[in-house]
């Protein structure tokens, strides 16, 4: 496609894509960097501190306006108009203290808006690419060019494994997880759901057939996995499981006894004071 001359009316925009993320146009301004001998020099030159670094000092009078938007989508210059999207930054404001006369720093921070298409999003810029810097109601006009396909997430072994619900649940449906998928369905196991709300713990086993995945592809599906504390949680707040937090204490090859899983299982309990004080009522 030669998207310096092709408009595609009618196809998807990044307008669709924020609309799709629950996000208005009002809310986003959108940032288009390029590569220079006094910035980000080169693609190697990309890392998350220098490109925050680059981002939050702005120019005195520049196109962001006295009071810029509460998200900032970074796009890097990708082959004439092309730009590709980098990250998302949630503007804290300015910061008043660290003014001069001719820059402005602004409090970003990092946040998970739009995070699944890092490096992946490529839209069209508009023709007048040396203005860097488009509010949300003109930039959600750019065409969308590319949607690459997301890259294969690794498997970081057993004992690093430490996962949000809402990752538990793209494990597993997500193409990018199969290398997880293949692990967790070969191992019985002992693992640890954390309650980030108050730091309450539950300890779990996943035995027999089951295995890991099994076990886990339950709480994907309702929040709770049929336990009595956790299904409490649920009914309060069907949501709830959002707050949860997922980890592995121990494994077992498939043809170890149930009992010695069940014997793991009463230690760990027994050892983090989950029945007294946790999520456990067994």
């Amino acid at each position: 496609m030669d998207v310096e001359t092709t408009t595609l009316t009618g196809e998807l925009t990044l307008g669709h894509v924020l609309t799709a993320a629950g996000l208005a146009a009002s809310d986003v301004v959108a940032l288009r960097h390029t590569y220079t001998d006094t910035g980000l020099s080169s693609p190697e030159a990309l890392t998350a501190a220098t490109v925050l670094e680059y981002t939050r000092w702005q120019p005195a009078k520049n196109k962001l306006g006295a009071h810029p938007p509460r998200l900032w989508l970074v796009f890097m210059a990708d082959g004439k108009r092309r730009s590709r999207l980098f990250t998302t930054y949630a503007n804290h404001g300015e910061v008043p203290a660290e003014r001069a006369d001719e820059t402005r720093l602004f409090d970003l921070r990092p946040t998970p808006t739009l995070s699944a298409l890092a490096g992946r999003l490529v839209v069209e810029w508009s023709r007048d690419a040396v203005n860097w810097a488009k509010p949300g109601s003109s930039a959600a006009t750019f065409p969308v060019v590319e949607i690459a396909d997301p890259g294969r997430v690794p498997f970081p072994g057993f004992d690093r494994v430490r996962l949000s619900y809402a990752e538990i649940q793209l494990l597993i449906t997500d193409s990018r997880y199969s290398d997880w998928r293949t692990a967790l369905e070969s191992v019985q196991g002992i693992y640890l759901i954390a309650d980030k709300t108050n730091g309450k713990l539950y300890v779990g086993k996943a035995d027999g057939q089951e295995r890991m995945l099994g076990r886990w592809s339950s709480y994907a599906r309702d929040g709770h996995g049929g336990n009595v504390a956790l299904r409490a949680l649920a009914d309060l707040d069907p949501s709830h499981a959002r707050h949860f937090q997922f980890s592995i204490l121990r494994v077992f090859g498939p043809s170890v006894p149930g009992a010695e899983v069940d014997e793991a299982e009463s230690h760990f309990k027994e050892a983090l004071l989950t029945r007294q004080y946790g999520l456990n009522r067994n």
